[in-house]
């Protein structure tokens, strides 16, 4: 990350390559559990160590959570989850295309396409046949990647703090 710049505003770390993982690269654990705290629990008042354990978990877990991570011109610009479970009102649902982001910088360029075919590839390769989603805010990207919406569940949450 940058020095003297809001932690949640960019991830500035070094690599080779487009798609990686937290299992190839724990490192980046803390880079990615942060980034994934300011973009889904920065406005709740939950503490961003909240979601270091889960991150540190999908990347020495067999099997399911995947945690992967889009690099561009070898830095970390957003991220895609595969997980047995993401909504606590469908626990009968799995697998979940989950924590999908993208640094603000770098939106409108079409790259949440990239994560999200990663994990559709890797579901194709575990013979998974449906993989489900939910959002509140990212619609139109998920449209464009052709997923079809099959239910509107409304969820309204408390958060205590």
């Amino acid at each position: 990350m940058r020095a003297g710049r809001d932690h949640c505003s960019t991830w500035r770390i070094l690599l080779t390559g487009s798609i990686t993982t937290t299992r190839q690269w724990p490192d980046l654990v803390p880079v990615v559990a942060q980034g994934l705290w300011c973009a889904f629990l920065r406005s709740s008042g939950r503490p961003s160590e909240q979601l270091l354990d889960p991150v540190k978990h999908a990347a020495v877990a067999p099997g399911l959570p995947r945690t992967f991570i889009l690099l561009v011109d070898d830095v970390p610009t957003g991220t895609a989850g595969l997980a047995e479970h993401d909504l606590d009102e469908r626990p009968d649902l799995t697998p979940w295309l989950a924590g999908l982001y993208v640094v603000p910088d770098q939106r409108g360029r079409g790259l949440a396409g990239r994560p999200i075919r990663t994990v559709e590839q890797k579901c194709r390769i575990r013979g998974i046949p449906t993989a489900w989603l939910y959002t509140n805010t990212a619609k139109p990207i998920y449209d464009r990647a052709e997923w079809q919406a099959v239910e509107l569940i409304d969820i309204t949450r408390s958060v205590s703090r």
